[in-house]
């Protein structure tokens, strides 16, 4: 495991616990993030911090359990790139699934300090052409191609 393989266990063990600044200490302060609900564009980490809260505080008694598939690193000096395929599902106090929804997600990520942190976030899902609504389900996957 590298040290970015542990942010995607970060990412989840904060988001579930609803821990505000642990989930914000994987961000740089200068942060861009391209997310896909409502708002164009969240640039520096107070307005970042502001749509985390907002959105732990609207969770109530539900936790969140996050989880990726298909994890891709690519590390050059101080610079990385990580891609997954994410599920969000909803639980309930007692841990009942409620709800489930995908997306997919890229990360920047930049080692300052000894430290790394990432600098952009862009999480996204396809769009029918013909509703203009989000795909929020991962298709099956199909078999791999056999060509000869």
């Amino acid at each position: 495991m590298t040290e970015v393989d542990s942010f995607f266990d970060q990412y989840a063990k904060t988001v579930f616990e609803k821990d505000l600044e642990g989930f914000l200490a994987l961000f740089d302060e200068k942060v861009y993030v391209f997310d896909m609900w409502g708002t164009w564009l969240y640039e520096g980490l107070a307005a970042w911090r502001s749509m985390v809260a907002d959105w732990f505080g609207s969770l109530g008694a539900e936790r969140v359990a996050v989880t990726f598939d298909d994890r891709r690193i690519t590390t050059a000096g101080d610079m990385a790139l990580a891609t997954a395929f994410v599920t969000f599902t909803a639980l309930s106090a007692e841990g009942e699934k409620l709800r489930s929804l995908q997306n997919r997600l890229s990360w920047t990520l930049q080692k300052k300090n000894g430290q790394w942190k990432i600098i952009h976030e862009h999480t996204s899902a396809p769009i029918q052409h013909d509703t203009g609504r989000a795909v929020l389900r991962r298709p099956e996957q199909k078999e791999p191609c056999r060509c000869e």
